[in-house]
């Protein structure tokens, strides 16, 4: 008979010599005071990349897309589509990348969109599409006027939209201040792309009176060619009075109708003729050709309501300013490529803050029509706290089955594993979202596997071999190497097929595949390092570890009463397992059901809580802008009113700042 203690002692000498890849790490680590050095800075550095990377409601998907438009004067619809657009779609479709090329032609103009296929890099793309606008220039007829290259991308959609509107203000007086707005809000850090939506401009209207032209004999021209002349500055030399050298320039730009009125256009019998002898000139906002409009909702009507009558110190609060349909510009801002969507909307709010009073006059109101930063904030921060909620799930599970030593490696662990996978979103160039934020929660319950195993395989072994011996946790850590290797990289296998869907969807769930398996990888490194040196960090006693034995064995003895009292009559009646079998069966079929009638509803991601509802009204061709503007104004008045309305805009002739 040959003694066990031998054989035990073999097997350890043996192992020594083949400990694998599991093995040899946790030799490497489990007494060495790097391990903590180490453990600290992957926390250290995950916390940086939590810090960093970008955060966003969804992943940002690249599909460029670029619009052309062309001008070629004097052509028919008919003409422009068959001379210009249709040859260039066929130049544009030779673009390596393309996926559609569609246009749209009108008289004298066209306009030819370029779409590529997603996951095309943005810079390449547009840069290929303009050498081959460049290089088949000769190509198109005679008479182009002008070829405008203008890319569009994900990146164009505002993530802040601003609504200036006054009951004492016309919508050309609230152009005015949001130009001045606009030129400090893009200022702001990495703010990008940014317009107004609308609002009359300011223009010196020049009405010529044609029988005061063949009064004086003066043509049309003479007088567009004057004011053309006079409304500029030329460079006219220079002069060096005394050591230094002073430019000379001669005219000035018309800046008020009486500049217009005093140009002379001719001389007619030695008598001088003025621009106000043939024409009339006046100054005002240009005629309305896009209208927007602003109402006050009943929600916010209510909530002002409401906060008055609690505070009772707010007895000479100033009644709330009520806008019906009052003229309004709306202002927005984009963001730059890669930059944090909620930063840029932050800055972009308190730059806004600081401008009231000093730009922006008390009469004119400021309302935030659209922040995607603060709901970008909201969804993070709310799939933050489910994160936090599994980790301490998981470690409240492993604190009632293995003990608070255990428990606690795991609570160590995995905050580590989670913020060095953030980290690497950001150096792979993802965002924190709540598809990546998805993949973190889903992955949790996979990647603490590995640790669980690791500890209680060490505690095992411990008791088998009644020593707590460092060679011996490391033969455990061995023990279990090979199949928890094996068991990582086949959940990866699973998940890395998801990362190679086409179209759209592809790139958009791509975090999950990419965080999931980073996340998966660099457990499977911290079950080997880190686990070995926290389990021998917080070694327990073996009569700890009796007792915990003894614990794991009455629950084991509990479950295995339970399913057998469960089981065991299923199997010896055949009725009863039939029955089961059946019913089994039926729910299973009766919830596939539930998808054809669609009582369970089903979608990729949850419902959206967004703010904004938007309505879009298609009048036939050709309708004039005051019918438009008079149903919209009609159709507002009925929704200001809803209960939980807050505010209503109105755009006619024109439409509000494209979302996603």
């Amino acid at each position: 008979m040959t003694d066990p203690k031998n054989n035990n002692d073999d097997s350890n000498k043996n192992s020594k010599k083949h400990l694998g890849i599991a093995g040899g790490v946790a030799k490497m680590f489990i007494t060495s005071p790097l391990a903590l050095l180490l453990l600290l800075a992957f926390l250290a550095v995950g916390i940086l990349g939590m810090a960093k990377t970008p955060r966003q409601e969804d992943p940002q998907i690249s599909v460029p897309m670029v619009d052309i438009f062309v001008q070629y004067p004097g052509a028919s619809a008919t003409e422009v589509e068959s001379q210009v657009a249709r040859p260039l779609e066929g130049i544009m479709s030779e673009i390596t990348g393309v996926e559609h090329v569609y246009s749209m032609s009108d008289r004298g103009q066209t306009m030819v969109t370029v779409q590529f296929k997603v996951g095309e890099i943005f810079e390449d793309s547009i840069t290929k599409l303009r050498d081959k606008v460049e290089a088949n220039k000769n190509r198109m007829p005679q008479g182009i006027a002008s070829f405008i290259v203008k890319p569009v991308g994900v990146d164009d959609v505002p993530v802040v939209s601003i609504t200036l509107w006054s009951n004492d203000v016309d919508d050309a007086s609230l152009k005015l201040v949001a130009l001045d707005v606009l030129q400090e809000l893009r200022e702001v850090q990495n703010a990008s792309q940014s317009f107004i939506v609308d609002g009359r401009t300011d223009q010196l209207l020049i009405e010529i009176l044609p029988e005061r032209l063949s009064t004086y004999g003066v043509s049309l021209g003479q007088v567009a060619n004057t004011v053309r002349m006079a409304n500029s500055e030329r460079n006219a030399g220079s002069v060096e009075p005394g050591d230094k050298v002073i430019k000379v320039l001669t005219g000035s730009f018309l800046k008020s109708a009486d500049d217009i009125k005093r140009l002379m256009v001719a001389v007619v019998d030695g008598r001088p003729v003025y621009v106000r002898d043939v024409a009339t000139v006046s100054e005002g906002p240009s005629e309305a050709s896009k209208i927007v409009g602003y109402y006050t909702g009943a929600a916010k009507l209510r909530e002002h309501n409401e906060s008055s009558d609690d505070d009772e110190k707010n007895s000479d609060k100033e009644p709330l300013e009520i806008a019906d349909g009052a003229p309004a510009v709306t202002i927005a801002i984009a963001k730059k490529h890669g930059s944090n969507g909620v930063e840029v909307a932050d800055a972009v709010i308190k730059r806004l803050e600081n401008l009231k009073g000093r730009l922006i006059p008390d009469n004119v109101h400021v309302e935030i029509t659209r922040n995607y930063g603060d709901s970008a904030r909201e969804k993070v921060n709310e799939l933050m706290f489910k994160l936090g909620e599994a980790t301490l799930m998981v470690t409240v599970l492993v604190l009632l089955f293995l003990g608070w030593r255990a428990s606690l490696v795991t609570f160590i662990v995995i905050p580590v594993v989670i913020t060095v996978t953030v980290l690497s979103a950001w150096l792979l160039g993802l965002t924190i979202d709540r598809v990546s934020l998805f993949a973190l929660i889903f992955s949790i319950g996979i990647l603490v596997d590995d640790a669980i195993v690791v500890v209680e395989n060490i505690y095992r072994r411990w008791l088998l071999s009644e020593s707590l011996d460092i060679d011996v946790a490391v033969d455990a850590v061995r023990e279990v190497g090979n199949p928890t290797i094996l068991a990582t990289f086949t959940v990866i296998a699973a998940l890395l097929p998801m990362g190679f869907v086409s179209g759209m969807m592809g790139p958009y769930m791509s975090p999950i595949p990419i965080l999931g398996s980073v996340a998966m990888l660099f457990s499977l490194f911290a079950a080997f390092a880190f686990t070995p040196w926290l389990t021998n960090r917080f070694k327990p006693t073996l009569d700890q570890l009796s007792v915990m034995e003894k614990k794991e064995h009455r629950q084991a003895a509990a479950l295995d009463r339970f399913f057998r009292g469960l089981i065991i009559p299923l199997v010896k009646d055949r009725r009863k397992g039939k029955l089961l079998l059946f019913a089994i069966i039926g729910v299973f079929f009766l919830s596939m059901v539930l998808f054809y009638t669609k009582d369970v509803k089903v979608k990729m991601l949850p419902l959206d809580n967004k703010p904004e509802f938007n309505i879009v009204v298609n009048f036939p061709e050709g309708t004039s802008l005051p019918v438009t503007a008079n149903l919209i104004s009609t159709f507002a008045s009925k929704m200001k009113n809803i209960e939980e309305v807050v505010a209503v805009q109105t755009y006619a002739g024109t439409s509000f700042p494209f979302n996603f």
